[in-house]
């Protein structure tokens, strides 16, 4: 058990479930990827027993919600890193009951099990067949550019004269076999975890890009006003705050968490690559 102090309390579990302008299926993603980008892994147990009480009472139920919570913290390594995300899936495998883990393969994809459960995301076989590399980074490109809509070629050559164009290389590889595979969280359920992600870390200009990305994926402005401010009460809960001017760091922000306001609409740019290949 943790010696630090309780993030989560039931008090707060029923606030975030119940919030008005949330889907219903998300406020649990929502909550264990923030507490993941707060380093509070030990916490996410206490979500994931939350939402199998209060969730379905059927096997396939059970199964499909701990897989989008899982998938939920996959998606969460393109804007945290892997290390916290091998910490908080460690801690939600142990108290996830064995039936509901997928199991891995033995061998490459093509020598895989019959009794194993792979994962419904089907990345395994993304990876080892090569031929369908261009198909997933074009897929990639167009989630992509649906996101940023018109600035997204902006984005794209910022990180062309970063001083290195692998920084591009490392986008195109997160949202072409992580990000865009739809398999078990929508692009609208994925765009809530990237924004669930960023808010705990003070990155505001890829918090405001992802703020407005979401409704280019079909969220409206309540549903993402929703999503940051379960993630900001539970930041707060873990000590968060907003940091004065004259503190040169700390747990906290050093300004407003970005927001987005009802007069905000999606917008949306062309896919010249999806144009290209499709």
């Amino acid at each position: 058990m943790s010696s630090l102090p309780a993030v989560i309390t039931p008090e707060l579990l029923s606030s975030i479930r119940g919030h008005p302008n949330l889907p219903g299926d998300s406020w649990y993603l929502i909550a264990a990827v923030t507490l993941c980008m707060l380093n509070r892994p030990d916490e996410i147990p206490k979500v994931y027993e939350h939402a199998m009480e209060h969730g379905p009472t059927d096997h396939e139920g059970k199964l499909n919600m701990s897989r989008r919570m899982r998938e939920a913290l996959i998606k969460a390594t393109a804007v945290g890193g892997v290390p916290k995300i091998i910490n908080a899936m460690l801690e939600l495998k142990r108290v996830t009951p064995p039936e509901l883990l997928d199991k891995p393969t033995s061998g490459n994809v093509n020598n895989s099990s019959e009794t194993a459960k792979e994962s419904p995301t089907g990345r395994r076989a993304e990876v080892w067949e090569s031929d369908s590399a261009a198909e997933i980074l074009v897929r990639g490109v167009c989630l992509f550019e649906n996101i940023y809509g018109k600035v997204s070629r902006r984005v794209l050559q910022q990180m062309d004269y970063s001083g290195t164009e692998d920084l591009r290389l490392v986008a195109q590889l997160m949202y072409g076999y992580i990000i865009s595979n739809t398999s078990v969280l929508s692009e609208k359920d994925t765009s809530f975890v990237m924004i669930a992600g960023l808010v705990p870390q003070d990155v505001n200009p890829q918090l405001k890009g992802h703020l407005r990305g979401a409704l280019n994926v079909q969220a409206t402005v309540d549903e993402v006003r929703a999503v940051r401010e379960v993630a900001i009460q539970i930041c707060t809960a873990a000590g968060m705050s907003l940091l004065h001017p004259s503190v040169p760091g700390g747990f906290g922000w050093r300004s407003e968490v970005a927001n987005i306001s009802r007069e905000d609409k999606s917008v949306q740019g062309s896919c010249a690559e999806c144009m290209r290949y499709g």
